[in-house]
Order: structure tokens, then C-alpha cells, then sequence
């Protein structure tokens, strides 16, 4: 294949796209070879600009057609200042490390596969089959031929793949597979569905001894699947393939149709294909917790096995040399060995082998549930009065610090895969600056906690997202309680619950909790965490009753504090031994005398 100068093919890619986007043009769709498509590893790739991509394609066509290739200015999702200030001082490995091998075979195209002239295009379609739920526009490109190719196959399964002739395309083959539907409840089998699915596809392109291929997005609205974890489910599966099947597959295009596909694909494509050591760095605090395995499928802690180290010594212990003809359907064949007097137990020491340390497997999860199930309503017994006096139900037994790694991980995977801006819109939770130590500071506002308006299960996920970065080392709380009494607030069971998601690194790491203007009911229910919570955190508490106290343990400049708290606290307190500058809001003690 003969490849052309990036301009050139930019040119080129940018007319054939014009052409396939307007129907009316030229009758046919022109074949859109693997050289008229941009590469992710193209420099010039960061350089487009919408001006730039207007020049080229209006120098391509004669400056006679307006420009069609805004699309082709891949912006660089990840040189922002967060992104930077995220990535900059991580000192965490990598888990997608720059591979320039790799990404040189990644491309972006928007536009249907049916008219790229490579080894094999996707199409993503039902269990049957049939032409009705395929890929928009694929049969009619293709001709009659296809669909009566796919009567002869018998179906295919979720998850797998079968190929075909091409027919009228310009690909040479056609590879057949079928999405999983998507239902929260069982979002791990729809994400490793989906990532068996791109796996079979590659898989099966290798098999016939392809090349190249175009993949359009196998997720589909109609079987309610979320656009984006579905695209990093995509990524993260074609870039573990690629790790290790590079020299197999010479390029792989990743077909976008939608603006918002664009988007979500400009945004993920370099925290798993990063082009440079900034990006690989600032993808580090981006992904997802939970990636998957070394096949991008995700990992259910149930179904590990887990087998212990040898126990001290155990390196050093020999088996005899001595040949040993027992059948291995017998049972008591090496306990008869070992019986026998010529067989010594300091020369063969099997039984050491079978020593429980180093047998004992992960418990099985039927009775793990049950003894959940167990600690579940002997702690539901014991806390019943709790639910009585208002508290909620705190009856849920603690959890194993492996069940909170894993209910922490799935909760911050599920929380970088939403936007959750509506909720960081209601500024309950916010970043501060640092505390009088250096220490970095989370502020809450109880009176922005509107119970009745509130998708707790979204808040819960955006705390999660917020707490991330701080729970890594000591961090400061600040909770407002001014004129929180007002609006109705969680109950002890929600705070438990946001304890456990949060996990013993959170416990750990919280320096204290600083609360300003605390009513006796809350005081009331701090009592009541204490108790019956965790002591070690909610002991952390300090009740602060004034601003210019708070001030002492975190400075002034260091905090965003609303107009109504400043309100408050001259209401509560009377404005007593201090003066507040309604320019700045600086609280200041009033001189004595």
C-alpha cells in the first residue's frame, strides 16, 4: 500500500469525507483508503485548528467547497490546566506506558466504515442476524448477497463473531457481532460481553490472515448501553490486543458517526493510547480504577483463586528422587507409600506440600454471602432501637478490607464514567485551599444539602470522585453548619454508608473534621457516630462556634466561604469581639479598649 504525506492525505481524506457526507454528490460513496485516513500518531494531529483544516481542504478542492474536515482538529483533551496539574507531580506506574508501535496503527474517522477500502469492517447486529438490526447502511451498500450469506450462518451468540463476504464494499470481508444489552444490575457481564466481542472480532481478522479493519461503535442505543464506559470498555480492549498481536494488524479504525462519539473518543483515546510522556503521565490520575485484566475484561474479585505463599522453609524442602508409579485415581495410593518402610518421610515430604497455608483457597462465595447474610441480621438485631430513635439503619455489618477496595474501586470507576456537573453545580462539596499545616482542605455546606431535590445515589458518586484525590494523604474537613438546621439532612445509616465506599485509607488519612456553628442536634448525632459508627473518625471532630475561630486552624485566603454564613454568624454570635469588612469579607478581632 503506497502511503502519502500527512498533508496529502489530510486533503484527500478531508474531500472524501465532503463527498460521503453529501449524499447528492457524485451518486457513489468514493472508497476511502487506509492512507486518506488520519493516524493517531500523526504530529499533526495536535497542530489542526479549525482555520488550519479549512485551508487544506479549500487548497484540496480549489478553494471552491467550504471546509468539511473540522472534525479532523483533534483537540488535545489532556493539555488543559488541571490536566497538567493532575498529571505533573504523579508518581504512580503507568498502565497504558507510551508504545508509539502501537498507536502509529490506531486511526479516527467519522463516518460509516461501509465505504473504507481495508480488510474488514464491523458490523454490529443482532443474535439472528438479519438485515432489520444491523448497522445503518450496511445491507444497502453491501447488496442482497450479504444478507442471504447471513441466512447460512445459523446465528451468532453475544459476545462473539462471525465474518462474511463483503460483497459491493470496498472491504474484502465483513465481521458479524453481537453487543450485549445493558442493565446496571449486571453492568460487569455487559462490559465483559462487550469487550469479548471486539476481542473476537480482532481475533477472527487474524485468524483469516487480515490486516487492516473498521470498527464502527458495537454499543447501541437500542440496547441501552452508556456511551461512554462503553467506549473505554472499546479502547482498553483493542489496546490490550494490540500489545500483543502488534505485528499482526496493521491498522485498526475507530469509526465515529455522532458529535458526541467525537467527543468522548478525542477525550478517552490518549489515557489509553498516549502519544507522549505528558500524556501518559496525566492519563495516570484520568483512568478509571478498574481497567480491567490483561484483556480489558473486567475483574470479579469472586471469581480470583487465590493461593497463599510457601510457609517459611518450604524452598528448602526436597521431594525424593526416587520414581513413583502410583496411579493417580487412587486415593490412598500415597498414604500407602508413605507407610512403607522404605519410604522415608525426611526424604519425601509431601504432607509439608499439603500444609493448609499453602493450599487454602479464597472461601466460597455461597458462603461467603452466607455468612454476610449472618453478621447482616444479627447487627440489624442489635441496632433496631437505633432506627427507632431516627438514626437510620445502621445494621449493615463492617466490611473486610478487600470487600472495601473492591466496593471503593467500583464506585470510582462508575463516577469518572458520568458527568456528574449538576451535582458539583450545588457546591454541597468543594475543594478549599490548605489548612494552617499545609494540609488540603474539603469544605462542605450542610445548607446546601437540598435532601428533597437531591439524587443521593449521583451525590454519593460525585463525594467519591471529589474525595480521590485528598484521602491519599492527611486532608482536612470543613463542615458549615450554618443555618443547616433548616433544610432535613442524612441520616446515620447514609454516613456509614459513605464511610465503607470511602474506605480505611479515608479513615486513615483525615486529620480532622472542623465544625463551624454545631447545634445541639447535631452534636446529638455526632454522639451517636461515635457510638455506633466509628469513634476513630467522628472523634477526629472539633466544634468550632465562630468564624474567627475556624480562622485559627484554617486561614481566611484559604477558603471560599458564602454571604450566608458570614449572616449567620454575626446573627448567632452578635457580632461580638470582631469587625467583618463587607468588601473582602475579612473578619477581624475588634481592639479592645
Amino acid at each position: 500500500m503506497q502511503h502519502r504525506s500527512p498533508a496529502a492525505a489530510t486533503a484527500s481524506g478531508a474531500a472524501s469525507t465532503a463527498a460521503a457526507m453529501e449524499p447528492g454528490v457524485g451518486g457513489v460513496e468514493p472508497a476511502v483508503t487506509l492512507d486518506q485516513v488520519p493516524r493517531w500518531s500523526d504530529p499533526d494531529q495536535r497542530l489542526y485548528t479549525p482555520s488550519s483544516s479549512s485551508a487544506t481542504a479549500e487548497a484540496a478542492d480549489g478553494g471552491s467547497e467550504p471546509a468539511a474536515s473540522a472534525f479532523l482538529s483533534f483537540s488535545d483533551p489532556l493539555t488543559g490546566d488541571d490536566g497538567g496539574a493532575a498529571g505533573g507531580g504523579c508518581a504512580s506506574a503507568s498502565r497504558f506506558p507510551v508504545d508509539h508501535e502501537i498507536n502509529s496503527r490506531i486511526y479516527l474517522w467519522r463516518g460509516h466504515p461501509w465505504n473504507m477500502e481495508v480488510d474488514a469492517v464491523v458490523n454490529s447486529t443482532n443474535e439472528s442476524l438479519d438485515e432489520a438490526h444491523s448497522s445503518p447502511g450496511l445491507h444497502a451498500a453491501a447488496g442482497s448477497g450479504l444478507a442471504e450469506e447471513c441466512a447460512t450462518l445459523g446465528g451468532c451468540r453475544t459476545g462473539m463473531a462471525k465474518m462474511t463476504n463483503a460483497y459491493d464494499l470496498p472491504a474484502r470481508k465483513v465481521i458479524h457481532t453481537v453487543g450485549p444489552k445493558y442493565a446496571v444490575k449486571y453492568h460487569t457481564a455487559a462490559e465483559n460481553a462487550l469487550s469479548h466481542c471486539y476481542r473476537s472480532c480482532l481475533e477472527l481478522l487474524i485468524e483469516n490472515g487480515l490486516e487492516s479493519i473498521a470498527m464502527g461503535c458495537i454499543y447501541t442505543e437500542a440496547k441501552n448501553y452508556p456511551r461512554e464506559p462503553a467506549a473505554h470498555v472499546a479502547i482498553r480492549t483493542v489496546r490490550r490486543f494490540l500489545e500483543k498481536q502488534k505485528g499482526k494488524i496493521a491498522g485498526l479504525i475507530f469509526c465515529i458517526t455522532s458529535s458526541s462519539d467525537t467527543e468522548i473518543y478525542k477525550r478517552l483515546l490518549p489515557l489509553y493510547f498516549p502519544r507522549d510522556k505528558q500524556e501518559e503521565e496525566t492519563a495516570v490520575s484520568k483512568l478509571p480504577a478498574d481497567v480491567g485484566d490483561e484483556n480489558g475484561e473486567t475483574v470479579i474479585d469472586e471469581r480470583k483463586i487465590r493461593i497463599r505463599p510457601l510457609p517459611a522453609g518450604a524452598a528448602d524442602r526436597t521431594v525424593a528422587t526416587a520414581p513413583l508409579d502410583l496411579p493417580l485415581e487412587s486415593g490412598l495410593a500415597s498414604r500407602q507409600f508413605l507407610s512403607e518402610p522404605g519410604a522415608s518421610r525426611s526424604t519425601f515430604k509431601l504432607d509439608s506440600y499439603l500444609d493448609p497455608s499453602f493450599m487454602s483457597l479464597i472461601k466460597d462465595p455461597d458462603l461467603r454471602r452466607k455468612e454476610q447474610w449472618e453478621k447482616s441480621s444479627q447487627a440489624q438485631k442489635g441496632f433496631n432501637y437505633a432506627r427507632l430513635l431516627g438514626y437510620g439503619d445502621i445494621g449493615f455489618p463492617p466490611l473486610s478490607a478487600a470487600e472495601e477496595y473492591s466496593l471503593h474501586s467500583r464506585y470510582l470507576a462508575k463516577a469518572n464514567s458520568l458527568n456528574l456537573s449538576e451535582i458539583a453545580e450545588m457546591k454541597i462539596i468543594y475543594r478549599g485551599g490548605v489548612d494552617s499545616e499545609g494540609r488540603p482542605v474539603m469544605v462542605v455546606v450542610g445548607a446546601h444539602f437540598l435532601l428533597r431535590c437531591l439524587d443521593l445515589e449521583r451525590f454519593v458518586l460525585h463525594v467519591v470522585k471529589e474525595f480521590e484525590p485528598l484521602i491519599q494523604k492527611p486532608y482536612t474537613i470543613v463542615y458549615l453548619h450554618s443555618a443547616a438546621s433548616l433544610q432535613p439532612q442524612p441520616d446515620l445509616g447514609f454516613m456509614k454508608r459513605i464511610q465503607q465506599i470511602l474506605g480505611r485509607k479515608h479513615q486513615r488519612n483525615l486529620h480532622g473534621i472542623y465544625i463551624l456553628h454545631p447545634t445541639l442536634g447535631l452534636r446529638t448525632a455526632i454522639l451517636g457516630m461515635q457510638l455506633l459508627i466509628d469513634g476513630e473518625v467522628w472523634k477526629k471532630v472539633v466544634y468550632v462556634d465562630r468564624l474567627v475561630q475556624l480562622f485559627r486552624y484554617v486561614p481566611r485566603e484559604q477558603l471560599t466561604i458564602p454571604d450566608f454564613v458570614f449572616q449567620h454568624d454575626l446573627e448567632v454570635n452578635g457580632g461580638r469581639g470582631m469587625i467583618v469588612d463587607p468588601r473582602t469579607k475579612h473578619i477581624y478581632q475588634r481592639p479592645s479598649g
